[in-house]
């Protein structure tokens, strides 16, 4: 939303680009696989107000750079020397991050109805979650929808937002290639390193152990996503280890999950896209607050394996991974952690 109302991106390319790229990485994995923006690369776009033509030059670039990481190899030596424990560290870290999030910014948005929203959601998740053929996130989303549709929601002005739209072409000149590479790609490729490939494969391995996914197919397929999205308006993305975790801690286990979402968005994207900033407001922020502490509760708890399978230099080791991520970035803890790592395991650092 924001992107869209600052840079001047299009509601429809954005939202049906992004509905194809889930839909068709469900059906490529089998598994919920997510997509979702590079938030270095939206952080950057909305401080500077970059136009569009830059967003999709740094995205094309950065698809060609992780297409040819993958395609040579040097993927795979990366999660060779990245020790585990920084992985540990890392998901430990940015499950801190979403649920400080989903606490501070989120939960509280309306006030205090918004609390109570929230208090609602989270008891009927906590609540039903052992009924593992009833599907509780959807009742907790119709919640949501009933709740904005009552206080938010104008129905007339949501009648007159329907219009049919297709994605618009978006041809970066190169100028806008060379600055999208300087000023967002770049910045973007070390943090997609450790957290949209390393991690998300460690994460697969987890989840799926019969289904693990390598490094080098998640930077294939972040690669080509990039290469193709841009020239259609889309949000350059990537895939990701909390998403993963989202998925499969309300339930999914199949490919079907990111096919479903996906159609949402294509959806919203053909036929809403003339009133996008009023539609996305029938998921109040106290109900997205709900789900992303759920996700980082779970993500949390994927750094037990360091603590089971580890002795205590490990361990620590793993929440100091985390700790440095929090205010310096996963790119710091990334080479930070791997570095200490190496010391430990050759006797150079000593163990706590």
């Amino acid at each position: 939303m924001a992107l869209i109302a600052t840079c001047g991106l299009d509601a429809a390319s954005v939202c049906v680009v992004f509905g194809l790229g889930q839909i068709l990485t469900g059906l490529i994995y089998g598994i919920p696989m997510p997509v979702q923006p590079l938030k270095a690369m939206a952080t950057i776009m909305l401080a500077q107000k970059l136009s569009a033509g830059t967003l999709a030059g740094g995205g094309l670039v950065i698809g060609v750079a992780m297409l040819l990481l993958a395609l040579s190899g040097l993927l795979d030596l990366l999660a060779r020397i990245v020790p585990g424990e920084v992985v540990r560290g890392m998901q430990l870290g940015l499950g801190v991050t979403l649920a400080t999030l989903a606490l501070k910014q989120y939960a509280g948005a309306d006030g205090a109805a918004g609390y109570a929203l929230a208090a609602v959601a989270f008891l009927v998740l906590v609540g039903l979650r052992r009924l593992q053929r009833f599907p509780a996130p959807l009742l907790v989303i119709g919640l949501g929808i009933a709740y904005a549709l009552a206080f938010k929601i104008d129905g007339s002005a949501l009648a007159s937002a329907v219009g049919l739209r297709f994605p618009s072409v978006v041809v970066p000149t190169w100028k806008e290639v060379a600055d999208g590479a300087l000023l967002l790609a770049l910045p973007q490729i070390p943090l997609s390193l450790g957290n949209s490939v390393i991690a998300t494969s460690r994460t697969s391995a987890d989840l799926f152990p019969e289904r693990p996914v390598t490094v080098k197919k998640i930077g294939t397929t972040y690669g080509l996503m990039n290469l193709l999205g841009p020239w259609l308006g889309g949000l350059p993305v990537c895939h990701g280890c909390g998403g993963m975790v989202g998925f499969h801690a309300f339930g999914a286990r199949t490919g079907g999950a990111p096919v479903i979402y996906g159609a949402l968005y294509l959806v919203l994207g053909l036929f809403f896209a003339p009133g996008f900033a009023q539609v996305v407001e029938v998921f109040p922020m106290p109900v997205l607050g709900v789900v992303l502490l759920v996700e980082a509760i779970a993500l949390m708890m994927l750094a037990r394996d360091a603590v089971q399978e580890r002795p205590k230099a490990w361990v620590v080791f793993a929440v100091a991974t985390a700790v440095v991520a929090l205010p310096y970035g996963y790119v710091v803890g990334l080479v930070a952690g791997s570095l200490i790592g190496w010391g430990l395991r050759r006797g150079w650092v000593p163990a706590p």
